[in-house]
């Protein structure tokens, strides 16, 4: 996945889930956020961030604010990327062969699915979740409560129960990582539902990425601990 008309900037404030203050060359402009989560312990005045610049009449703001330095490490935090990363893993041959069916945003009964996808006899349901929460180089989902998540992974063991191959995908928006954990201090029920998924036959899977101020791309599996 590659950006286009990066610039660099030094983060000054979040007005709200959508809007951040940035000085880029000395001025300061209003940036779209692409990550309406928590990220307290990114956003930090004065860090360095990355953003890309875009000029088009129909936006309401000229940047958007794509990834931040958290000490010497790169994190992105663009919530719109893993999808397309791993759509690019699948098109390159990753995790599964000879692919013969990719759809996208898949209805499975009350959830939808990032992916659906074919081979060989197989059938299988995939949602991916976006990590950007790093702490002693393990990373933590999710920054918030989320009960979309728990909905999405009861659906996984339901889908998986009917005869589909289930995967929920972490994919960590940075490189570097020792582990991944799931956060029950920040909500219990996701962690011991993701467990319950593990144990019935769900596929957990995280894989870290290759970050740069232009580039993100998958890059190695990581250790899961439940």
């Amino acid at each position: 996945m590659k950006y286009k008309n990066i610039r660099e900037g030094i983060f000054i404030s979040r007005e709200n889930r959508f809007i951040a203050k940035v000085m880029i060359d000395g001025y300061i402009h209003t940036c779209h956020v692409k990550n309406t989560g928590r990220c307290r312990e990114l956003l930090i005045a004065g860090c360095r961030v990355f953003l890309e610049e875009f000029d088009s009449d129909k936006r309401k703001t000229k940047f958007d604010l794509i990834s931040v330095y958290k000490g010497e490490r790169l994190v992105n935090i663009d919530s719109q990327v893993p999808n397309k990363m791993f759509q690019e893993f699948l098109d390159m041959g990753g995790l599964f062969p000879n692919i013969t069916l990719i759809k996208r945003e898949v209805t499975y009964k009350n959830s939808r699915f990032d992916f659906y996808v074919e081979y060989g006899d197989k059938r299988c349901f995939i949602e991916i979740k976006g990590v950007t929460l790093e702490r002693d180089s393990y990373v933590l989902f999710p920054d918030a409560p989320t009960d979309r998540g728990v909905k999405h992974l009861r659906e996984l063991i339901d889908a998986h129960r009917n005869g589909y191959q289930t995967y929920a995908i972490f994919i960590i928006q940075m490189s570097g990582v020792k582990y991944f954990i799931p956060n029950y201090e920040t909500h219990k029920e996701f962690g011991d539902t993701l467990r319950s998924a593990k144990e019935v036959g769900v596929n957990i899977l995280a894989f870290d990425s290759y970050v740069s101020r232009d580039e993100i791309y998958i890059k190695d599996e990581v250790g899961v601990i439940l």
